[in-house]
């Protein structure tokens, strides 16, 4: 039994989710020919209560296609210094829309008004100009943490004032509406573009969306050629798509639960340091001194776990569909007989 924790990327598509990719109708999208993309489209745009969406084959596409259609060259974005835009996107900002990043240290991933503010440049000639801030819901490298509306609201009031766009990179967005019972019609009327991943937790093999207005996905859908990312019968992808939005979103809080479980226990083990705060489905925690992540991810893997290091002490936990009943079960024994080598 391998239980694998790396990220909610690994998932499979269900066999129903199968049936639905077998039986869908396609056309060529690049062309707008393509029935059931238009539906997954319209289906996620409507969620939101935005104008239009765009289907793509990533998360990193629909951000850098967000952060070039929002920016000029020598602009500058704000973010988390943890933001996977920043982190993981092989600085596709600087590659793609030549701007520039203002960092803010928030805590676990979250950034304030507060503090976007005081990164907000001066119009100066030797300045790159505030155009755009982006947040993370949830937070990757913050452990699953999130925010809700309430904590949204200043920011995208300080967004209006100094006339700055507001990115949301909602990867996981679902993880967090299923803990705060929010609404994505909610949410959608704080941001300019939200991008919304359906390979994570909600386990369709392939594609994110880019949502925004009529003008806004006009000019996306352009860069998303240029970008390479414009597919031809992609319907049978946007099928799983909307399979996985039909099916897969309540099912989330289980392995928002599950995550909470494990984090209690880690945090009794005494080879674990401390566990970043577990919000939804991610775990995040740090060795005792003198223990090295990598030392212990091949140990859980003598056991057949499957985990990733985000530091020299650092181990990341990501649950999700493929994880069963009984690779729970096996899961916390072995972290407690791991424990008692201690």
């Amino acid at each position: 039994m391998i239980i694998n924790l790396n990220s909610d990327t690994v998932t499979v598509p269900t066999a129903d989710m199968l049936t639905c990719m077998m039986q869908a109708k396609v056309g060529d999208d690049v062309l707008g020919d393509d029935p059931t993309v238009a539906l997954l489209q319209d289906k996620v745009a409507t969620l939101f209560g935005m104008e239009s969406a765009l289907f793509c084959p990533s998360g990193t596409m629909t951000n850098q296609i967000a952060i070039k259609t929002h920016t000029q060259p020598l602009d500058e974005m704000i973010c988390d210094h943890t933001s996977h835009v920043y982190q993981y996107e092989t600085a596709g900002f600087a590659f793609h829309s030549g701007i520039s990043v203002a960092l803010i240290e928030g805590e676990y991933g979250k950034i304030t008004a507060e503090q976007i503010a005081d990164k907000i440049r001066p119009e100066f000639d030797w300045h790159p100009q505030s155009t755009l801030v982006v947040l993370e819901n949830t937070c990757n490298k913050g452990g699953g943490s999130f925010y809700t509306l309430d904590e949204i609201e200043p920011i995208r009031q300080l967004c209006l004032s100094k006339q700055l766009k507001l990115h949301l990179d909602g990867a996981r967005i679902f993880n967090a509406l299923v803990e705060t019972g929010e609404s994505p019609l909610a949410v959608g009327k704080y941001f300019d573009s939200i991008s919304l991943c359906l390979s994570k937790g909600l386990g369709a093999p392939i594609g994110s969306l880019l949502m925004g207005d009529e003008k806004f996905i006009k000019q996306a859908r352009r860069y998303r050629k240029v970008m390479g990312g414009g597919m031809r019968q992609s319907g049978y992808l946007a099928a799983a798509g909307i399979y996985a939005l039909d099916h897969h979103v309540e099912r989330l809080k289980i392995d928002n639960d599950r995550a909470k479980q494990i984090g209690q226990l880690l945090s009794q083990c005494r080879y674990v340091e401390s566990v970043n705060p577990v919000q939804t489905n991610i775990i995040i925690f740090h060795l005792q001194s003198g223990l090295m992540a990598d030392e212990m991810i091949e140990r859980l893997k003598t056991h057949g776990i499957l985990a990733s290091a985000l530091g020299p002490q650092t181990i990341r936990f990501v649950f999700h569909l493929d994880i069963s009943e009984a690779m729970m079960h096996k899961l916390k024994s072995t972290m407690v007989e791991i424990a008692k080598q201690y």
